[in-house]
């Protein structure tokens, strides 16, 4: 039976052993998916420990995602532009990087919630690896235009530098991404407005924007899931905006995507998708 997991500190809130064992019985996949939760400076070996006892695959997460592209041997386009791994895949004893956030946020927005990106204006809230991670993926959408916003504008303008660095994503795409901090946001309408930054999860205070961003057709989603509205949402929804969304279905499509990297079959997402939302309601 392959052996795979996800990796992290701490890791045991994760969901992703039962989405990914669901994934396996649904697509009859002879694996088993379990979690590895090492100290903080014990990242490295615990990675080599698992691919040296016959390990196939790794998901990463917090707060082990940058190691994992550094540790890579071989990075994927999607990695090198997030700078960061989600998902490692052994080979040939060889570790192969690869981030399927992006992918997993674009296929929930367009896929899930039939929402096209295409020509349209989408903010995104924070620079950190969450932010790093969907860019690439929202880019290549092809919108009017992307702002990335943060509470420091120098990190916002950094992350875009870097990505142009990278050589990943093309300077006419480029040309439609812009950064700034929160108070240079403009009072306007813009499309989509995501929610990037840990502000939901830590319980911290929600981004300062301005009411004018969100409108009645403006789609607000955070990446962040849980039992009811997340702070974010809340917000929106008393700002006008009617289409709301958490980052569930994200987690499950790029578990998904992870999947397919592993097994080379694609996994029926909604079911999957609908058991999980189902139990944050019980």
């Amino acid at each position: 039976m392959d052996r795979y997991a996800v990796i992290g500190h701490p890791v045991a809130h994760s969901r992703s052993p039962q989405i990914h064992t669901l994934f396996a019985e649904a697509t009859r996949q002879d694996m088993c998916y379990e979690r590895i939760g090492p100290e903080l400076d014990q990242f490295e070996v615990a990675v080599t420990q698992f691919m040296a006892e016959g390990g196939k695959g790794l998901n990463v997460t917090l707060p082990f995602k940058e190691r994992a592209f550094a540790l890579a041997d071989v990075q994927s386009a999607r990695a090198r532009a997030a700078g960061a791994a989600n998902t490692l895949t052994f080979y040939k004893g060889e570790i192969f990087a690869d981030n399927t956030d992006g992918v997993g946020l674009v296929r929930d927005i367009v896929q899930n919630q039939h929402f096209t990106l295409a020509h349209r204006s989408i903010l995104l809230l924070g620079a950190g690896g969450a932010a790093r991670g969907v860019i690439q993926l929202l880019l290549a959408e092809g919108p009017i235009r992307l702002i990335i916003a943060n509470r420091t504008a120098g990190r916002a303008l950094t992350v875009l530098s870097e990505l142009r660095a990278s050589g990943v994503v093309s300077e006419d795409l480029l040309a439609h991404c812009q950064a700034c901090g929160l108070e240079s946001i403009s009072a306007e309408h813009f499309d989509v407005v995501i929610n990037a930054t840990s502000s939901s999860l830590s319980g911290g205070s929600t981004p300062g924007v301005p009411a004018e961003v969100f409108g009645p057709e403006t789609l607000a989603y955070d990446m962040v899931y849980g039992k009811g509205l997340t702070p974010f949402l809340a917000l929106a929804r008393t700002h006008g905006a009617l289409l709301l969304s958490d980052g569930l279905g994200m987690l499950v499509e790029q578990a998904a995507e992870s999947f397919y990297l592993w097994r080379n079959v694609f996994p029926h997402t909604a079911p999957v998708l609908q058991q999980l939302r189902v139990e944050l309601l019980e």
